[in-house]
């Protein structure tokens, strides 16, 4: 197929004319490749694209400024392309949390060293294995579950069909509840003041899918209050993250800034994913990550 790719991503592009498509001027393109996830900066498409390629993942803020409609042109997100970084990032924050490395560096004294050891958590089993939740385990979860067998976790993954539903799961059981749920209207501040309450005060909670799947307020509460032992944190709500945020101050939350799956990661990925939905486009038949405008992804 004819591509456009309006800010070219060379390893991109490579991989998808090593298959046989060719990268062409806008005019005679079928496809355009979206490298900006900002609605406000996204052209109207002309009459020969035939369907658009997102080179992200979330597109909540896309289908709320109409620019993916359930009747418009078909849209393809990134699902599962970046469960590799993303996983890494999750692990890294699930460790980094448990272990107080934030606290400890905000400390800047080894006076802290023995208050911390009381606290601080272990995924590899000490007298029990720990148990994890995967909550939304798609392309990142099933990714994060791999990496999480040497640890011998006792692993839940949550999804919203089941068979551990987010309606009937019993959120005391965990010792880490990670998330990697998309923005959709069920998920919408679906981590609140109720559900951190109900879990362990020893759980660390850890978000790498959108951060407006949590109620900020209520988890900065969570954590101060001792609600929540500690939380790691790929994305938050709002983001950028102001200047000032209590985020920020508390020894407890450790962070990254939505940089787990950026541009100079994703060259990477996107080649393949384009591949597979112009392969199934040419056949005919349904595109694997054409994003359901109803559904939020």
């Amino acid at each position: 197929m004819k591509f456009y790719m309006p800010r070219p991503w060379d390893e991109t592009i490579a991989d998808i004319e090593r298959v046989g498509h060719e990268h062409v001027g806008l005019e005679e393109a079928e496809v355009y490749i979206n490298t900006d996830p900002r609605p406000d900066r996204i052209p109207e498409m002309p009459a020969n694209i035939q369907w658009v390629q997102h080179c992200y993942t979330g597109v909540d803020q896309l289908i709320e400024a109409g620019v993916i409609t359930a009747d418009g042109l078909p849209w393809c997100n990134a699902a599962g392309a970046f469960a590799e970084p993303v996983a890494e990032a999750a692990l890294a924050l699930m460790l980094s949390a448990a272990h107080h490395h934030k606290a400890f560096a905000q400390a800047a004294t080894w006076d802290v060293a023995r208050e911390l050891d009381k606290t601080q958590a272990w995924l590899y089993a000490q007298g029990r294995p720990r148990e994890v939740a995967i909550v939304g385990a798609g392309g990142i979860g099933k990714r994060l579950a791999q990496l999480l067998r040497p640890f011998d976790v006792n692993l839940t993954e949550v999804t919203r069909t089941g068979p551990v539903t987010l309606k009937d799961v019993e959120w005391d059981r965990f010792d880490f509840v990670v998330s990697t749920l998309p923005l959709t209207s069920e998920t919408a501040g679906f981590f609140n003041v109720e559900l951190f309450a109900a879990m362990k005060d020893s759980a660390v909670f850890v978000n790498v899918g959108r951060g407006g799947t949590v109620v900020t307020d209520d988890l900065v509460a969570a954590l101060r209050d001792g609600q929540l032992a500690a939380a790691g944190l790929e994305v938050v709500d709002p983001e950028p993250l102001p200047d000032g945020h209590p985020l920020y101050a508390l020894p407890n939350c450790v962070m990254t800034p939505h940089m787990a799956a950026s541009k100079h990661v994703a060259t990477f990925h996107m080649g393949k994913i384009f591949n597979e939905n112009a392969a199934a486009w040419e056949a005919g038949e349904p595109m694997p990550t054409r994003v359901n405008a109803t559904a939020g992804y």
